[in-house]
């Protein structure tokens, strides 16, 4: 029976709220502007705090026109493998390491133990 009685009142998109009674607050339109000069009309309220980046639709970082300019966060340069390596050993410890190696792989393939070269 509760089945039949919510037939056809369309619950998932239809509201039975009024807007009777509703006071929206003050709106002003914010212009943003990307490097590819696409521009974007955002509305705010007046209240809200406005950002002056915003993403436009086509990926990139659009500017608030007329607004501050936007903050650059500092970013550390990218670390390779070979960075993060020095943080961790020094060159002779990794000299060592590497003829620790060497003759490990040389005596499993059966050849003969090199004599340590001096310079």
């Amino acid at each position: 029976m509760a089945e039949r009685s919510l037939r056809g009142t369309n619950l998932s998109w239809l509201s039975f709220e009024s807007d009777e009674g509703v006071t929206f607050s003050e709106r002003q339109i914010t212009r943003y502007v990307c490097s590819d000069g696409h521009i974007s009309e955002l509305p705010f309220s007046v209240e809200a705090e406005i950002p002056s980046l915003w993403e436009c639709r086509c990926g990139l970082d659009a500017k608030l026109v007329d607004g501050p300019e936007p903050e650059t966060k500092a970013t550390k340069p990218q670390r390779t493998h070979w960075d993060m390596l020095l943080e961790r050993r020094s060159i002779p410890e990794l000299e060592e390491l590497l003829e620790e190696r060497l003759e490990l792989l040389r005596t499993n393939r059966g050849e003969k133990p090199s004599r340590k070269r001096t310079a």
